[in-house]
Formats: C-alpha cells, structure tokens, sequence
C-alpha cells in the first residue's frame, strides 16, 4: 500500500509537471478568449509567438478591443510593433480614441508617433481636450528704461501630423517668450503694455509660432503684468560710476606724473649743485697753478682775498639788519 501511495503521488506530480509545461506553450485560455471574442487567431501561431519572445497576452488583449471597436488590425501588424519596441496597448487604445473622436489616425502613424517616444493616447487626448501650459515670468524692458515681467498661459491643441519630428512645449514657451519680450521692447512707454496687454497676445499670435512644432496654440492669455525695476536709469548710474571711476583712475595718473616730475627735477638740482661744488674746487687748483706759473702775484692773490672777506662782512651785515627788521615787525 505505502509504494502504490508513492507511486500515485509521482504521477500526480508529473501528470502536474506536464500540464504546467503543456499550458506556459499553450495558452489555451487566452485562445477561448480571443475565439470567443471573434479573433481568429490559431493555436499555434500563439505556440509560435512563445518562440518568437513575444508574450502573447500583449498581442491577443489588444487585438480583441481593436477588433470590438471595428478597427480591422492584423495580429502580424500588432506583433511586429511589439517586436519594434512599441506599447501595443497604447496604441490601440489611441486608435479607438481617435475614431471615437472622429480624428484621421491610421495604425502606421500611431505606431510611429509610439515609436518616436511620444504618449500617442495622450497626443489624441490633447486633440480632443485642449491643454494649457504657463510660461515663467518673462522680464523685457521698454524703450523709457523700465521693466515690465509679464505671464502668459499658451493653450495649445497637439497636431497629430507634426508629431513625429515636430518640437516639444519647451520650444512653445520659448517662442511665446521672445514675442514677449519683442512686444515690450517695441513699446514707447511701459505704460502702453500696461494699458493693452492684449497687444502682447496679438503680436505673439501673427507670428506663427506653433510653426514645425508638434502643436497648434489657439490662443495666448496674458495672466499676469508687473512693474519691475527703472533699468534706464541703473544702467545710467552705473555708466556715471564707470566714468567717475575712470576720471579719477586718469586724475590719479596725472598726480603720479607730476609727482615723478618734481623728483625729477630735484634730482636735476641736486645734480646741478654737485657740478657747481665740482667747480668751485677747480678755483683753488686754477689760482695754485697761475701763482706756480707767475700768471698771479702774490698782492694779486691778497687783494682778492680782501674782497671776498669784505663780501662776507656785508653779507653778515646784511643778514642781521634783515633779522633785526623782522624783529621789529614782530
């Protein structure tokens, strides 16, 4: 009895063994589904995906809502955007958005919208319900010098057609920024933007900026304009300091180079009374030589040498009565 027991259990396991195998090849419950939902598709051909590395849920699900909704899709077409990459699912959910919403939208563009790494069902839901995207503030300055921030909402609508190679909403606010800017640079007075804030939106639209983008705006609200700083006169306060700056940099110059003027030409007196002392000890040398030679007598010598002592008394003279005046002043 113990070995019959065991060997039930064995067959049991195996019998279990093979049903498991048999089922992960043959999935034969997703076979009833798809035949019972109208698609014809072998059970073999679901075998063959399972060679093939496809799982063959993501397939057949899909097929059945696309065949339920009319689209008339091949299980070949399917499974070679599953092979490709692409989210089978999505696709076909935006096929049967589309359709409903009566928007022209073949397999082949969805899949490549997929393919491209846009949300294909989030593009037709954007065709359908518009969306809005807010520009940061932008700042621009007007032709008096003042700065005026300005924030737009773009409501744009995705084009399906420009999906694929068309730019992004980073494009879109960028464009909307530069016809800020271009439209109060333009302005005479801050005060004309702040009056008709519509002539913003107005010049934004003429320019066609949804060109080569992946959108259509329909229209450009101006959500919000402030006042920012007077640019005009900081840029000319600081052009003033520039210049202050640079006069006193040339003021600087000119004081150092009548500083090292005046060194100069102390220098040059200085050298100037060196070569007067030099002189002035040639005269001893000179009247030396003349008395050697006899150009010189000796009474000559002794005359000269009263008149010069009898220069310094006046001088000595002279330099007392000049002190004494002051005195007397004092």
């Amino acid at each position: 009895m113990a070995d019959l027991d065991i060997f039930t259990l064995l067959i049991a396991a195996l019998v279990i063994i093979v049903l498991a195998v048999f089922f992960s090849f043959f999935p034969v419950m997703l076979w009833i589904s798809a035949q019972a939902s109208g698609v014809r598709v072998g059970i073999f051909t679901l075998v063959a995906m399972r060679l093939r590395r496809v799982i063959p849920s993501r397939i057949v699900n899909p097929q059945i809502k696309a065949t339920k909704a009319g689209l008339g899709l091949s299980i070949n077409q399917l499974e070679s955007h599953f092979l490709a990459g692409g989210n089978v699912d999505r696709v076909v959910n935006a096929l049967i958005a589309a359709q409903r919403a009566n928007i022209a939208l073949g397999f082949e563009r969805a899949a490549a919208i997929d393919l491209a790494g846009r949300d294909v069902l989030q593009a037709v839901q954007m065709s359908v319900n518009p969306r809005v995207i807010e520009t940061p503030m932008v700042a621009a300055v007007a032709k008096d010098g003042i700065e005026v921030k300005v924030k737009a909402r773009v409501t744009v609508r995705a084009n399906i057609d420009r999906l694929v190679g068309g730019a992004g909403e980073e494009t879109i606010i960028a464009r909307v920024g530069e016809g800020i800017v271009t439209t109060v640079g333009s302005s005479n007075t801050h005060k004309d933007v702040l009056e008709n804030p519509d002539s913003i939106s107005r010049t934004v639209l003429g320019k066609g900026l949804d060109a080569g983008t992946a959108f259509e705006i329909l229209s450009i609200d101006i959500a919000d304009v402030d006042v920012g700083k007077n640019i005009g006169a900081h840029l000319q306060t600081e052009q003033a300091e520039a210049d202050k700056r640079i006069a006193q940099a040339k003021a600087e110059e000119r004081r150092a180079m009548a500083v090292a003027q005046e060194q100069e030409m102390k220098a040059k007196v200085v050298e100037m009374k060196a070569k007067v002392v030099e002189a002035e000890s040639q005269v001893p040398l000179a009247m030396s030589d003349a008395l050697r030679q006899g150009k010189l007598g000796v009474m000559d010598y002794m005359n000269l040498k009263n008149i010069e002592s009898d220069t310094q008394m006046r001088s000595s003279f002279g330099r007392m009565q000049g002190m004494d005046d002051k005195n007397d002043k004092e």
